[in-house]
């Protein structure tokens, strides 16, 4: 089995386009996204208009939550926006997605954890920043989840971490945000260095999994003028350069 992930597109139609087209260069037998979609001061109407037929695999995360419940009251700024912009029905679609998924035998995806769209699987944060999670966390996040590829998301970071039991999480990194800072459980700021739109394919060996990271250069430039006309200057500096 050969999969191409995706993961935090956040909107970004550019980076998105730019993905799909390179995944047709490789021969790929599927698809799976692991969720934060639409949130962003981008073009989320857009990207669902143009995921939606594509009927890919997918999983909500932390964003697609958030989103919704701007339903019930306004919600972070990236959330509101992108369901000011939005239609009933791609909220329906988002609505629909389940929290994880079991792709295959071998494959189970999950956004955060298998327990939380919100814990780091493979980062720890602390008062000094983020770090890669020690081992012992990693291997408590992923009990009971038997299958050798483990996919999850929500980090913008992409990784590949074998543990015990010859399996392997991987976080493809994001196809659509290369950096950003939240302040829970204490500030920290995530930062990948450049522009470029992130993915991952996996490939099934008779040793294991092959995992090869992506990274596809797009038109940042007008993602970042988006976000500035939208209001955000911070999402315009973290897509122009992949830094905080």
């Amino acid at each position: 089995m050969k999969l191409a992930i995706l993961s935090d597109i956040h909107a970004n139609i550019w980076a998105l386009e730019a993905v799909l087209a390179d995944i047709k260069k490789q021969g790929v037998d599927l698809i799976v996204n692991a969720g934060d979609i639409l949130s962003g001061p981008l073009e989320p109407a857009a990207t669902a208009d143009l995921l939606m037929p594509l009927q890919l695999p997918t999983i909500r995360g932390n964003h697609e939550r958030q989103l919704l419940a701007c339903e019930q009251q306004a919600g972070h700024p990236s959330d509101q926006f992108a369901f000011e912009h939005t239609t009933q029905a791609q909220r329906d679609w988002i609505k629909g997605l389940p929290g994880t998924l079991v792709i295959s035998d071998e494959v189970f995806m999950c956004h955060g954890t298998p327990a939380s769209d919100l814990v780091y699987f493979l980062e720890q944060v602390d008062r000094r920043g983020c770090r890669m999670a020690a081992a012992a966390d990693i291997e408590t996040r992923a009990t009971g989840i038997t299958h050798s590829l483990i996919i999850c998301g929500h980090t913008h970071k992409p990784r590949a971490y074998a543990i015990s039991g010859e399996r392997v999480v991987v976080n493809p990194g994001s196809v659509g945000l290369q950096a950003y800072d939240d302040d829970q459980p204490y500030f920290h700021a995530i930062e990948n260095g450049s522009p470029h739109a992130r993915y991952a394919i996996c490939e099934q060996s008779a040793h294991g999994w092959n995992v090869m990271h992506l990274n596809i250069s797009y038109d940042h430039h007008k993602a970042a003028a988006t976000a500035l006309k939208n209001g955000r200057s911070d999402w315009a500096t973290w897509l122009s350069t992949g830094r905080v």
